[in-house]
């Protein structure tokens, strides 16, 4: 897996995490939304209206970097440069909302405050991936890395994968959030220390000395050029030829097979939520007819 791509990962894990927005959004999601198929339905929404902005700005940000190829030297050495301040920038707490230099999004913040359902869900989406001061900072990184890419499509890519980390960790926090108590919530909202005089968040000095140190590895491997892969290259020709030997045919019927399994399961939770309520139903009912009969008649 390329280091960049992994790096926004995490980016977008800790920009869910980071202190101004810890844990609003899984907890709108899971007091809100529900488990199961509903939160699943929710979470795949938020996602699409988060690539709807996410993705044209790392195409933005691929493409302001193809147009610099033939300066890739100084290109990295800047780009190491931007890391390590914003890395400085959040180590400290500072920070600044990129929202508000988009057009916009203000209007559609607004917008997704009064919206409800899937409408409000979608809103979030598009304007919680780029909304917020703490994560400012961590966006502002994940776009320089794309920059340095070259590519529009590349750029595009490490933005949706920002997104996806601010998605799997959202979707499994609410998944768990009723099961979760108040000690749970508190650790995950990471404590603060006294440094300098000041009272720093953990997560986002955590986050700054990540981002210092892609940015110092950013310059000594060239922008990531010389770094080790993360898999080894005997381990991706190994995978390479596993899955060579699997036909297209057998692919078919695993595929069928798999998406068969999901309709089941979705239909058997359909009807057993239909039975409950017809139950509820007759319940409630005869619960009825039995207060008339008891009333006292005049």
């Amino acid at each position: 897996m390329d280091i960049g791509l992994l790096s926004a990962f995490i980016g977008g894990v800790l920009a869910l995490l980071s202190p101004c927005a810890a844990l609003l959004l899984p907890a709108f999601f899971g007091s809100t939304v529900g488990v199961g198929s509903r939160l699943v339905l929710h979470a795949a929404i938020f996602y699409v209206g988060m690539l709807l902005v996410l993705i044209p700005l790392g195409m933005g940000a691929g493409t302001l970097g193809a147009l610099f190829t033939a300066y890739r030297g100084t290109i990295v050495l800047v780009a190491s440069v931007i890391l390590i301040i914003l890395g400085i920038v959040q180590f400290f707490g500072f920070g600044f909302d990129p929202a508000k230099a988009l057009p916009g999004a203000e209007a559609m913040r607004s917008k997704s405050a009064t919206a409800t359902g899937a409408t409000k869900t979608f809103l979030l989406g598009a304007t919680s991936g780029i909304a917020g001061v703490c994560s400012g900072p961590i966006l502002g990184a994940v776009l320089t890395l794309a920059a340095t890419r070259g590519s529009v499509f590349l750029g595009g890519v490490m933005l949706a994968i920002y997104g996806a980390g601010m998605v799997v960790p959202l979707f499994i926090i609410a998944a768990l959030w009723s099961r979760m108590g108040p000690r749970a919530r508190s650790v995950m909202r990471g404590g603060s220390v006294k440094l300098f005089g000041l009272r720093l968040p953990v997560i986002s000095m955590l986050t700054g000395a990540l981002m210092i140190i892609i940015g110092i590895v950013f310059w000594m491997t060239n922008g990531l050029v010389s770094a080790p892969s993360l898999v080894s290259t005997s381990t991706l020709a190994h995978a390479q030829e596993w899955t060579s030997n699997w036909t297209s045919t057998t692919i078919d019927i695993l595929v069928i097979c798999l998406l068969a399994v999901v309709a089941i399961i979705l239909w058997f939770r359909h009807e057993r939520r239909r039975a409950q309520d017809m139950r509820g139903t007759d319940t409630r009912g005869k619960s009825n007819e039995s207060s008339a009969r008891d009333e006292p008649r005049h």
